[in-house]
């Protein structure tokens, strides 16, 4: 009975070494599974058990290398398994995930819940209701469709050459394209796939929103050196150019100044309050395009001190919306 509480805290975390053993290494044997994890061949063979039952888990026995291994390389755990403190940082987190109801994601939030609630002892209840306090106002969104994100996922997970049809951001009717998956990336809500082009023969960027009708074509090995390929700047933008960083030198009104200071708006940053209250904020990125974008939202209340390039971006725009009026 002295055991009992031990047990409910300590299993779940043991399941998931299990699941990670078997997935990762070559054909792990009971007793390397029981030198790591301390505990003895009847806990091991009953937690092999509870996974391929409660989890689904494929798992197999090989006699000749005497060891398991999973029947189906696709496999992945559904299931959440936290120890106890974990579930308590994950509660306060889960609800930050509501600003991606564009995605499937959404949809798990329920069941992450539910899953959480079951794993903990019984004397421990997960409570949510202080969240009842708090709304999140999330940024408008495309809607991404459940085949599109899964298929996304799995292609780059298991490294499948990838077809689709997509429309860019200014055409009128969707094109096709194939790529070689490599990176996934969030942005402030965006979802987004780099891969190599094969129609382009470079490294490209594609939202996940404008992508459909999506096949999976033969396995690639992936490009070990393909981290040097890519030029983004996930901060501000992470579309692949080979544009050299430059420096960018903007100049804040005091009448905002508060609201620049308290904000890290890149990680590399120079941030300071000059003694007539306008505050000054520089960093290097390569993505002018998108720090236009970002800076004509301040309108007056800021000024561009360099580059000469973003300046006359900045004209330019200025000049297209005088027109319109």
């Amino acid at each position: 009975m002295s055991n009992k509480p031990k047990e409910n805290h300590t299993k779940p975390l043991r399941l998931f070494k299990i699941e990670q053993a078997i997935q990762n290494l070559s054909y792990p044997s009971v007793e390397r599974l029981m030198r790591e994890l301390e505990v003895s061949r009847r806990t091991i063979l009953r937690d092999i058990d509870e996974l391929k039952i409660y989890y689904n888990a494929p798992i197999e026995y090989d006699r000749m290398r005497k060891g398991y291994y999973y029947s189906d390389n696709t496999y992945f755990v559904k299931n959440m398994m936290l120890t106890e403190s974990e579930v308590f940082a994950v509660t306060g987190i889960l609800p930050l995930m509501e600003r991606y109801n564009n995605t499937p994601l959404n949809k798990t939030i329920t069941k992450v819940y539910e899953t959480l609630s079951q794993m903990l002892p019984n004397q421990v209840e997960v409570q949510s209701s202080f969240m009842n306090d708090v709304e999140f106002i999330a940024d408008p969104i495309p809607v991404i469709s459940e085949e599109v994100f899964n298929d996304v996922f799995k292609a780059t997970k298991l490294h499948k050459i990838m077809q689709f049809d997509y429309r860019s951001i200014s055409a009128t009717e969707y094109k096709p394209h194939e790529i070689y998956p490599y990176k996934i990336y969030n942005q402030k809500g965006d979802w987004y796939i780099l891969g190599f082009s094969t129609k382009y023969e470079k490294f490209t960027t594609f939202t996940l929103a404008r992508m459909k009708n999506i096949t999976l074509g033969e396995d690639f090995v992936p490009d070990p050196d393909y981290k040097n390929k890519i030029h983004i700047d996930p901060n501000f933008g992470i579309w692949n150019n080979e544009s050299k960083p430059q420096k960018i030198e903007l100049l804040f009104d005091k009448s905002i100044n508060t609201y620049i200071l308290e904000r890290t708006w890149h990680k590399n940053q120079e941030c300071h309050q000059n003694k007539d209250g306008t505050v000054y904020l520089s960093f290097e990125s390569n993505q002018l395009q998108e720090t236009l974008y970002w800076v004509l939202h301040f309108g007056a209340a800021v000024t561009i001190q360099n580059p000469p390039e973003l300046k006359e971006m900045y004209k330019a725009e200025i000049k297209k919306m005088a027109a319109r009026l």
